[in-house]
Order: structure tokens, then sequence, then C-alpha cells
């Protein structure tokens, strides 16, 4: 039997819109006290006037509070409820892609908040992002297992959320085998992630969209993938026709997951890598007087928090400066960003100020954005993050 937790006066405004969070401020502590709450306590959110607002899971601890997973209803949050859930997020996944190989849980915007899940195939890397959501782990794993029927569930409990919020970070397989790396394709081209040991769940499929769009753009040109993990750029810039490719990392493992990508591809002969800090290995190879046709910079987020927007976008000015300096005239710049808080229009004005910087001037060809793998929820911005700018050098 769920609690009721009631919102002080007014306070119900955003989720009548359809937002899902609830701040700890807008609790009436007339009526319920955080303290009498643990993570993951089930609640049904009501206004001040007893109308029931949805089911949420608790995080006293946390300034969202209570997280909506089922918007205007009063339901469980059980195996059940997580396989249904999962039949209406595989349904757009299989919608948009032909093959199993794409992020299936987008937290909030698949209403399982705190829940992210990717599928390579036959085996599923998870997410429990915060404590409230980790209590439910074990009906995620049964309500996979009964939806996909997968070979291994691996758990990485080794988010930046987690451990901001003082969690244990485990990895660890929770059903069947999952090896070291794991297959899959992107956009024709294949690749092994390393799903224990690699960034986030292993891979990011975030930008799929707008690395299909590189291929017009690379046949026969030098292409230069800075902060290129393991190749997700830069392997389909040379699968696509790229006459040479240069990876660009701070991690002598990262490269060595795109070399062996490279191979994977049949590309290792046009294929060649740079182990060090961005900037300074940047600053090293414009000394050495290297230019390129496509320089592309997918740097992770360097704006955390709001309070750090302004330093943020100084640091993708200076990044973009370096790349338009190794950029060859009429050559394409592919600028990204993973910052939710920095907006599109401040990535662009930052280009432009580098370009001046530079020298030179911009045209802005083509912008992508998160693919359908990564839905938007209409009421949530944060769930829209990710960016990336094409721009011609002249």
């Amino acid at each position: 039997m769920t609690v009721d937790l009631y919102l002080r006066k007014g306070a119900d405004r955003r989720l009548r819109g359809g937002h899902l969070w609830v701040y700890s401020n807008e609790i009436d502590t007339a009526v319920n006290g955080l303290g009498q709450f643990q993570a993951g306590d089930l609640v049904s959110v009501r206004a001040t006037d007893g109308k029931l607002l949805g089911s949420a899971y608790m995080e006293p601890q946390s300034l969202i509070c209570a997280r909506l997973y089922a918007p205007g209803e009063q339901l469980p949050l059980n195996a059940e409820f997580f396989q249904r859930r999962l039949y209406e997020a595989l349904a757009i996944r299989e919608a948009a892609f032909d093959k199993p190989y794409y992020r299936l849980v987008y937290g909030d915007s698949d209403l399982l908040p705190g829940l992210v899940i990717d599928r390579f195939g036959d085996y599923l890397v998870v997410q429990l992002n915060n404590s409230g959501i980790e209590r439910y782990g074990e009906a995620v794993v049964e309500a996979l297992k009964n939806t996909l029927n997968p070979t291994g569930i691996l758990l990485r409990g080794d988010s930046r959320s987690r451990r901001e919020s003082g969690l244990d970070e485990e990895i660890e397989v929770v059903f069947g085998e999952v090896p070291e790396s794991v297959e899959l394709e992107e956009n024709g081209v294949r690749f092994l992630a390393p799903v224990h040991g690699g960034q986030k769940t292993g891979w990011f499929y975030d930008h799929r969209m707008a690395r299909a769009r590189l291929a017009p753009w690379v046949a026969g040109k030098s292409v230069l993938d800075v902060y290129s993990y393991i190749g997700g750029w830069g392997i389909q810039a040379a699968a696509f026709g790229a006459a040479e490719v240069c990876c660009l990392d701070s991690s002598v493992l990262a490269l060595e997951g795109a070399q062996a990508n490279a191979a994977l591809n049949g590309v290792a002969d046009r294929f060649n890598t740079r182990q060090g800090s961005a900037p300074e290995t940047m600053k090293h190879m414009i000394d050495e007087g290297l230019g390129y046709d496509v320089v592309i910079l997918d740097p992770p987020a360097f704006i955390q928090r709001r309070k750090d927007i302004k330093k943020g976008i100084t640091a993708y000015r200076r990044i973009n400066e370096l790349g338009l300096r190794l950029l060859r005239p009429g050559g394409l710049l592919v600028a990204g960003s993973c910052s939710m808080h920095l907006a599109r229009a401040d990535l662009i004005s930052a280009m432009q100020q580098a370009a001046v910087r530079a020298g030179c001037r911009l045209r802005v060809v083509e912008q992508g954005a998160q693919g359908p793998d990564h839905p938007v929820h209409p009421a949530i911005p944060e769930t829209e993050y990710l960016k990336a700018v094409f721009a011609v050098r002249s």
C-alpha cells in the first residue's frame, strides 16, 4: 500500500503540465515529512485538493525527492510494470532501427526515471542511476529477461550520478554471461565496445544520426577525430571512404580499441592515432604544420553544472579554435557538445568566436541532434542535451 504525498498549494502546476519531478521544497511538510521515507518508497502524489497526479518513487535525500513513473495513474513498480514500459520503448526503437543496437531505455523520456539501458544485440548494459530506482533492480532484470530473452545483462554501477550520490560503484553481470567487449553495428559499420571497462555503457549511441551525415563530406579526405574514444566518428569516416583518419584521445586503452575497430572494418591501412591531452596535442600538431580536410570535435561535457556555463563556453571556444587552425580552407568542422546546459546558439557563438580568433570564416551547413533512441520529453528540457554543428571553413 502506497502513501499519499501531498504538495504545497500551487506546486502541482509543473506536474499537471507533464513534468515528472517533485522538488523537496514543493512538499506540504505539514502533511508529509521527508524523514518518514526511504529511497525507493512508492507514493501517490496528490495536489492539495486530493487530485491524483501520479505514482512516484522517493529519493528523500535529493533535491528531486520524488520521480513520477506513472503520471495520472496509481500503479505498482514491479516486473510487470517494467515489462510494459519496455515493450513501449522497444516499439519506438524497432520502428527507427533495423538492427538491435540502440539505447533501449532513456530514463524520464521513456517514463522510467533513473534507468538507462543500452542494447548490443543479445547483450544488455543497465545503469540504475539513483538510489530510488536501484531498489527495483531485480524487477528490471526480470522484465528484461521476459521481454528480450538476452544472453547476458551487465549492470554498470559506476555512473557520475551514482558517485555524486555516494552509491556503490559495482560493475557486475547480473544475468547470463557478458564478454569484456561486445559487437555492435552503427550506420553499417562494426565496432567492438568495451562494456565492462569503457566509458559509460561502453558506447555512445547518441551521435548516430550525425555520424551518418559524415558520409558525403569525407570521401577521399583526411580526417582528424578529436576526443575519439574507440573511434565512433573516425572509423565511420574511414568506412565512408576517407583517405586518411587520425584518432586523438588521452586514453591508451581507448586508442587500442580504435585500432581494433579499424582492423575490424578493414581500414587499418588508412588509420593512425595520437595519444595525449587534446589541447596540448593539437598545439603540437599545429606546430608540426599538419592540416586536415575534416576535423571532428566531440569532447566530454565541459559544462557539468549551470554555474560552469561561462567557463565551459570558453573551453568550447578554445578547442574549436585549435580545430580550425588544423582545418584546411574549404574543410569541414564538426563541433559536438553533450553539455545539457549549453544552448545550441551558444555553441555556434563559440564556434564563431573561434573563427574570428583563427582568422577565418564559417558557414553552418548542417546540424544534428540525438537520435530517436534518445527521445526528448517535451516537458523536461534536460532530456535534450546533444548538439552537432557542421560548418565549412573559408
